[in-house]
C-alpha cells in the first residue's frame, strides 16, 4: 500500500478522517468528481445525502479498481456539497460510514469539504473527487 494515514500530535484528532497522508508510490491517479450515478447514468438516492455520499465513494472505488487500486490508495478527497450547512454532517458521515463498511476501509484520508450552490444536475447533492497513489 502506497498511502500511510496519520493524525499528527498537535493537531485535532478527527474520527471521520486523518489529517495527513504520506504517499510513497510512483503512479499518481486523479479521479474525476464522482456523483451518485449508477453504471447507466441514473441518479441513486435522489434527495438523500447519505445515499449519494455512499454512491460517490463506491464510484471512486470502482474507478480505482479499474487501474489496479483500491480506496486504501486514496491520498486526498475533495467533497462538494450543495447548500452545505453543518447540520448536514451526520448525513454525510452516515453515507461515508456505509461506504467504508462495504469497502472494508477505515479511516478516511485527508479531505476538504466545500459548500457549493449547485452541481451538474439538480438532483445531485454531492460530488467527490479523489487523488490516489499506486506503487
Amino acid at each position: 500500500m502506497a498511502i500511510t494515514l496519520v493524525n499528527p500530535s498537535g493537531l485535532p484528532e478527527i474520527d471521520a478522517y486523518r489529517q495527513v497522508s504520506i504517499a510513497t508510490g510512483s503512479r499518481l491517479i486523479h479521479i474525476a468528481g464522482q456523483v451518485a450515478w449508477d453504471a447507466d447514468g441514473v441518479t441513486v438516492g435522489e434527495g438523500d445525502l447519505a445515499a449519494q455520499v455512499e454512491r460517490c465513494y463506491l464510484n471512486i472505488a470502482t474507478a480505482l479498481a479499474e487501474v489496479g487500486g483500491s480506496f486504501d490508495d486514496v491520498a486526498k478527497l475533495t467533497v462538494h456539497v450543495v447548500d452545505w450547512t453543518p447540520d448536514k454532517m451526520p448525513q454525510f458521515l452516515e453515507g461515508a460510514a456505509r461506504a467504508a463498511a462495504k469497502l472494508g476501509v477505515t479511516p478516511v484520508p485527508p479531505g476538504t469539504l466545500l459548500g457549493v450552490a449547485a452541481l451538474d444536475v439538480p438532483e445531485h447533492l454531492v460530488e467527490i473527487e479523489a487523488t490516489a497513489v499506486l506503487d
